[in-house]
């Protein structure tokens, strides 16, 4: 059995004006486990990005506590790329070892084998401008791999791209995940996505968002996310998440 990596216990987040307080996050409980994908859903504006910002330490919860074992060093990946354009593909996948002052001869060399394995060699000496969106999104996973996170955390990293993209890009982004056996919290507001890629998925209730349900996804010969959107089970968790979501409200 996985074990927990981390635990989060009776986390709240409260935000405060001049009027009054504002509750986010309302006493959020949540394992994450060892060698899993973990996608988050929810009503939009409900938390889910003020969840993560905790997570990575941009933002101080309010109250609970966050409990990492053994494991805690962190990979946020943003909705945008956010690729420096005057820098190459190499350039930008090195920024995060530069900024972390661990930029050397055998972090580099991870760097290039990265590129070469998910087929970006070629592109290295080439600038963002010159990439499709997709590539982009495969630079920015590679920068945040090159600092070696134990737990990555993904916030809609797709949402900036066309439908045939996602999908393509999903199955990139699965292939990768798996390969560097990282450990993963996602946000989509896609609820395809995310019985295709996850095993685990958590549904948050509007705000103050409250965990209303969590399901653990079995797909019959699961495989990579464009091909579970086919298994039997897919529309069954689709129309239960559609219905936890409560979208009319």
């Amino acid at each position: 059995m996985n074990k927990n990596i981390l635990t989060i216990n009776n986390l709240s987040k409260s935000y405060y004006t001049k009027e009054k307080e504002i509750l986010v996050l309302d006493n959020i409980n949540m394992n994450i486990k060892e060698n899993t994908i973990t996608a988050i859903v929810g009503p939009s504006g409900c938390g889910k990005s003020t969840l993560l910002k905790i997570l990575a330490g941009l933002e101080k919860e309010s109250s609970g506590s966050i409990l990492f074992n053994g494991k805690k060093k962190i990979g946020f990946m943003l909705q945008t790329d956010s690729l420096f354009p005057w820098k190459t593909v190499l350039e930008n996948s090195l920024i995060g070892l530069e900024i972390e002052n661990k930029k050397n001869k055998k972090s580099i060399k991870k760097v290039h084998d990265l590129l070469e394995k998910y087929g970006l060699n070629e592109f290295k000496n080439k600038y963002p401008s010159s990439l499709s969106g997709g590539m982009r999104q495969r630079v920015a996973l590679i920068r945040t791999l090159a600092t070696n996170p134990d737990i990555l955390l993904l916030d809609e990293p797709y949402s900036a791209l066309d439908y045939q993209t996602r999908l393509k890009l999903s199955d990139d982004l699965y292939r990768i995940i798996k390969s560097e056996g990282k450990v993963v919290l996602m946000i989509t507001h896609d609820i395809a996505e995310a019985i295709s890629m996850a095993d685990r998925i958590i549904v948050l209730t509007k705000r103050p968002c409250k965990i209303k349900k969590e399901y653990t996804v079995k797909l019959t010969n699961k495989s990579f996310p464009i091909e579970n959107r086919k298994a039997l089970e897919f529309s069954e968790y689709y129309d239960k998440i559609w219905r936890d979501l409560d979208v009319n409200l």
